[in-house]
């Protein structure tokens, strides 16, 4: 019998087409025999191979999850089977625990910004920022303002596709098919200078546009009425629109505004967390004080699914008063096989000095991302860490692009010189046409230069197509 893997591409891409429904797909055009499937087989190290055992650098950390790479299944592999010879399963529920859970909050506790040492687990990152919410929500009603109701995010962010953090995911076409929001939020500017130059000169300087970002925020806030905002979320790097880093001063004036009008501040570190921008949370370089903090990905190197909610000391003491309980659980919350994960990682992260060889290259990765910008198509580079972003321009007056040349160069040569160069990266072609990279924590010098040259060299092309 051929296992699926040893199938053959043609045969594993046909078996999908007949049963498998993927993720943000328009499954229907793959056809029946699957022939626009990209199957991956096997990794190692930063590199993955598909079925016809092709192999491609993971540009993207399999979805920004796989911080180490993939060659330190033994390890894993040796935790998982300790782990699930003791206990395979047992819930975070009704006054019951376990021990490898426990030991995983006590971790998460010595690592998460200042205040925050209280642990909720979850599936992944969207539970996670339902969990936040519920946790705003129970907070406040318990304070005796149970008129928060509304939610403040930025716009163009994404935070996930429950109905809850769907609500708070500014995507149009994402949440119009599945009717009315769960939540009441309203959208505010996101920190993407990139185009308010030529209208705004005045926003290239830091404190003149965090003054303004600020500004927006506050009379937004005055506008729905203090007293009905419950919180505000945001990411320290917003990962949708392309990498966009705050400017100096933006998250302490988020944290001043949420202490003068109320509402618990949430970061949403579901990406940028574990490493990412070279620190344990990315808001720790922005100095965020955030209440809450949604993570996920990383947290297990993608080893296995977990997402957590963390929460500021302030917040549990209103929530665990005596008597109060926190209508709020999943099943597999905290799973022992996914807690197991994640604390060999983090040890693996710790002993392996993950954060200390991002921090050793992010600046060269800088530097080679940021020559980017002299390519035409190029309009703006932008990230931090290990995680960056190309936003491209078109043949159109403003920067925009012809349906001809979208079609042709955003939909068709990009993705497909990358991926035929070997590198696996992101390409948006939405409102603003993007290539994304974000590589493994792993990577060296001379994996960053060989990603940064495909990049060029792809983006080259299309230049001169254009």
């Amino acid at each position: 019998m051929i296992t699926s893997t040893q199938a053959p591409a043609g045969e594993l891409s046909a078996t999908a087409a007949r049963h498998l429904l993927l993720n943000m797909t328009p499954n229907g055009s793959l056809g029946r025999a699957g022939e626009n499937l990209f199957v991956v087989r096997r990794g190692e190290g930063p590199y993955v191979d598909d079925a016809d055992g092709k192999r491609y650098i993971d540009g993207l950390s399999g979805l920004y999850c796989c911080q180490l790479g993939y060659s330190y299944a033994p390890e894993f592999a040796e935790a998982a089977d300790r782990q699930l010879r003791e206990l395979c399963f047992s819930p975070l529920w009704s006054s019951s625990a376990h021990p490898t859970a426990i030991d995983l909050s006590e971790r998460l506790a010595r690592i998460a910004p200042v205040d925050v040492e209280h642990t909720f687990f979850s599936g992944g990152g969207a539970e996670a920022v339902e969990t936040a919410w519920k946790i705003a929500r129970r907070y406040h009603a318990l304070r005796g303002e149970a008129g928060r109701t509304k939610a403040i995010a930025r716009r163009g962010a994404y935070h996930g596709l429950t109905l809850g953090a769907l609500s708070l995911t500014d995507d149009p076409g994402l949440r119009e098919p599945y009717g009315p929001g769960a939540i009441e939020t309203r959208f505010v500017s996101n920190t993407n200078r990139f185009g308010l130059a030529p209208e705004a000169p005045e926003c290239t300087d830091d404190e003149t546009f965090t003054s303004r970002l600020l500004a927006e925020l506050e009379a937004a806030i005055l506008a729905e009425g203090p007293d009905t905002i419950a919180m505000l979320i945001a990411e320290p790097v917003q990962n949708r629109g392309g990498c966009i880093t705050p400017p100096e001063g933006y998250w302490p004036g988020l944290r001043a505004l949420a202490d003068r009008y109320g509402f618990l501040l949430v970061a949403d570190e579901v990406i940028t967390a574990f490493g990412r921008l070279g620190e344990w949370f990315g808001g720790d370089l922005y100095g965020a004080r955030p209440d809450i903090v949604t993570v996920a990905k990383g947290i297990t190197a993608g080893y296995a699914p977990m997402g957590a909610t963390l929460v500021s000391n302030r917040v549990v003491e209103v929530i665990n008063q005596p008597g109060v309980v926190l209508n709020h659980g999943y099943t597999f919350a905290g799973h022992p096989l996914s807690a197991a994960i994640a604390l060999r990682s983090l040890e693996i992260m710790e002993r392996d000095r993950i954060l200390e060889n991002v921090r050793g290259h992010q600046d060269h990765l800088a530097q080679r991302m940021a020559k980017l910008v002299d390519l035409p198509i190029v309009g703006d580079v932008r990230g931090a860490g290990y995680f960056y972003a190309c936003e491209l321009v078109g043949d159109l007056d403003g920067g925009g692009f012809s349906d001809t040349a979208r079609a042709a160069l955003v939909a068709d040569l990009i993705p497909r010189r990358l991926r035929e160069a070997g590198l696996l990266a992101r390409v948006y072609n939405r409102a603003a046409p993007l290539v994304q990279i974000a590589p493994p924590l792993i990577s060296d010098r001379e994996l960053l230069d060989r990603i940064a040259d495909i990049i060029a060299a792809t983006l080259d092309e299309a230049s001169a197509r254009l």
